[in-house]
This record gives C-alpha cells, structure tokens and sequence, in this order.
C-alpha cells in the first residue's frame, strides 16, 4: 500500500517535470500544424491518466477488506523470471517485422497479462487486442509514423 503511494507521487512528478521539459521545446512557425510538441503531450497525458488509476486503485482498496494470506507460497528464483522477461522482449523484437506490429504486439502483450494477470483470461485479450489496435491507429493515422505491416493487409 505504502509502496503504491510512493509510486502514484512519483508518477505524478515525473508527469510534472515531462510537461516542463515539454514546454521548453521550440515551437516552428511552419511546417506540422501540431508541432513538435504534440506527441511528448500525448505522453505526458498517458503518465497522468497512469496515475489516476493508480490512485482509483489505492482507494477501492481501502474499502476491501484484507487479502487471507496463502500458506507459504512457492516462488520461482527472481532470475528465471527476468530471464523469461529479457527472452520474451527478445522474441518480440525477433518476430516484429517479420509479423508486424498490430501481431506481434498483440501476442507480446497476452504473454506478459497472462503471466503477471493470471485467470483473467477476457481483461488480458481485451487489453492486449485494444492496446495494439489503438495505439496502431493512433501511429500511422494521427500522427503518421510507419509502423511494420507483417502478415495484415494495412
């Protein structure tokens, strides 16, 4: 809990000194109607939207009650799971132009949800499927960046 609240401030700081470091970019009189400081906003809200989940988190779970603690969990080493961490990163990045990014980032994400999210099978497809498909969109479309098309027609 407590940890929870440190990073909520620290989310919020962070947020903080982006939208400064934002607002020292120049700004061009020609060119992109958005300008140069369009994405790193874009970003600067995603940290803040971050953060007010992370505290909608942090209420709901003053109102729970306590979570029964399992007897003696077994836990794998911490090395193994940075391991299958650092190889799934790596099969990603191995298969991503090759599948493009909308696959790949899809199946990437559902094996990270499904690992760290376990049992909540619809909320890890639904998160996965929207993510990529949103932030395809939002890439190619709205801010015009090429991303690899893989095996989709788009």
């Amino acid at each position: 809990m407590l940890t929870d609240k440190i990073i909520f401030a620290l989310t919020l700081l962070l947020a903080a000194v982006y939208f400064y470091a934002t607002s020292q970019i120049p700004s061009l009189e020609i060119g992109d109607p958005l300008g140069p400081k369009a994405f790193p906003r874009m970003l600067g809200i995603g940290l803040l939207i971050t953060a007010g989940i992370l505290l909608m988190e942090i209420l709901q779970a003053r109102k729970a009650p306590p979570p029964e603690t399992p007897a003696e969990p077994v836990e794998q080493p911490q090395w193994l799971l940075l391991a299958g961490v650092v190889f799934w990163i790596a099969l990603y990045f191995g298969v991503f132009t090759t599948l493009g990014f909308v696959i790949s980032t899809t199946v990437f994400l559902l094996g990270m949800t499904a690992y760290f999210n376990r049992g909540r099978w619809t909320m890890n497809v639904l998160t996965s499927v929207l993510f990529s498909a949103g932030s395809y969109f939002m890439f190619t479309k709205l801010l015009g960046v090429s991303l690899a098309q893989g095996l989709l027609p788009f």
